[in-house]
């Protein structure tokens, strides 16, 4: 697949940002959150190459509602709204939509993105948009993980779709416009001695996507609920987690080692979890993650006990919980301990962020709903990312691991029995 930029251009907010909000501070949350870009890329068909001035536009649009996605981040401190702009490429792909959603390979998905994922710099936002040989459009963007979780990128599009669509007036709209304020809720604070770049690897990690029927993942729901008749029923995440985190064990750690500590992370959304909760329209970073610290018999299938010890790390996050994130230092102090204990080998641990059930396929901007929505190669070891199937009830699991650990996990005889079109990336 050969990409050919023809455009390059810088997008900015169609009407200036009012001088009182040209100053977006940084949350405690923003401010831990890992430096890089994250990634979303949504397929379009029907020849849909003429509408490319229209995502120009209506990105212009709705900039004037997400302002500080055109601003720039200055000492990982706060953004300065200051219409800078939006880094946007349109370029020509040299093959077929379909060639490409067909057999899905990771790394070749890089390519529709605009910048390396650990290239970040002050940039929060830059979009490409790709144009096939048959006409269909692959909107690639990248967005700043200072500034939004993965919540709020998906708020986003769907906001930009709605503008673009004609569906939203911005001047005159009823919507509930996103609130910028979570700095309020989680006041910044020095976070010197932690660097939140931490656990990036910029080589040797290999992205693979394994798919899970919906009829597997049934399976393997009604599977962990067998002999646990008093606990609910496990959710699809929750089955498919415990599945994933037992084959990753089984094939690639060997007997368990008792100077290690081996651990689950969900990334949890607090907007629920707060007291009142906080509406879907509060963009930054309000998530965290639920920590399962694991113990083991080898003699059993740990699935079983990991969905109901991964529920009791989720039962944490609570009022207490908050109220720790809110003073910040306690939650700092965990941070660097478990920074040290990562650099030292200490830790074995698979972190999960679950996109499933977000409206990512709703995501119409005039043409019709994305025939596919992806991912890309993430530079973070151990890290699973879930999205669901375009045909909805199915997931996808783009998994990242260590060339030597995927080698290992890509062979195990139960994932295979499991899943279908699967394809592997080298970054």
């Amino acid at each position: 697949m050969r990409i050919q930029v023809i455009e390059r251009d810088c997008i900015k907010p169609s009407s200036p940002t009012p001088p009182h909000l040209r100053k977006h501070e940084l949350s405690f949350l923003d401010q831990i959150a890992t430096p890089i870009f994250m990634p979303m890329i949504l397929f379009y068909t029907n020849n849909v190459k003429i509408y490319s001035d229209r995502v120009k536009q209506s990105l212009s649009e709705i900039l004037t509602q997400y302002y500080p996605l055109a601003g720039r981040v200055i000492d990982d401190a706060y953004v300065d709204c200051n219409d800078q702009g939006v880094h946007y490429i349109q370029a020509q792909v040299n093959c077929l939509l379909s060639d490409v959603i067909s057999q899905p390979n990771p790394n070749q998905l890089n390519k529709l993105l605009p910048y390396n994922l650990d290239n970040v710099g002050d940039l929060i936002l830059a979009v490409q948009v790709n144009i096939f040989d048959c006409g269909g459009m692959a909107i690639g963007i990248c967005i700043s993980h200072k500034i939004v979780d993965a919540f709020s990128v998906v708020t986003f599009l769907n906001s930009w779709a709605l503008v673009s669509r004609g569906d939203c007036d911005i001047k005159n709209s009823t919507i509930s416009p996103p609130l910028f304020d979570v700095a309020t809720l989680f006041p910044p604070r020095s976070i010197s001695g932690y660097k939140p770049s931490t656990g990036i690897i910029r080589e040797n990690i290999v992205t693979k996507r394994f798919v899970f029927s919906a009829s597997v993942v049934a399976s393997l729901r009604s599977k962990y609920t067998e002999n646990n008749s008093n606990e609910r029923y496990p959710t699809r995440i929750e089955a498919l987690s415990s599945f994933i985190w037992a084959r990753f064990i089984a094939s690639t750690q060997g007997e368990p080692n008792p100077k290690k500590i081996y651990q689950v992370l969900h990334a949890v959304n607090l907007r629920t979890r707060m007291d009142p909760p906080l509406p879907e329209y509060h963009i930054g970073n309000v998530s965290r993650f639920a920590i399962a610290k694991l113990s083991f018999d080898r003699s059993k299938d740990t699935c079983y006990g990991l969905v109901g010890q991964m529920r009791d790390a989720l039962k944490t996050i609570d009022s207490d919980y908050l109220s720790t994130m809110r003073d910040g230092d306690t939650h700092l102090s965990f941070l660097k301990q478990r920074a040290a204990e990562f650099m030292k080998g200490e830790v074995v641990s698979l972190n999960f962020t679950s996109l499933c059930r977000f409206p990512l396929y709703e995501t119409d901007f005039g043409w019709g709903k994305p025939v596919w929505v992806g991912s890309a190669s993430l530079p973070f070891k151990n890290l699973v990312v879930f999205m669901d199937t375009e045909s909805g009830g199915g997931i996808e699991a783009w998994v990242n691991l260590k060339e030597e650990d995927m080698a290992k996990f890509q062979e195990d005889e139960q994932l295979l029995a499991c899943t279908y079109q699967a394809q592997d990336a080298k970054i």
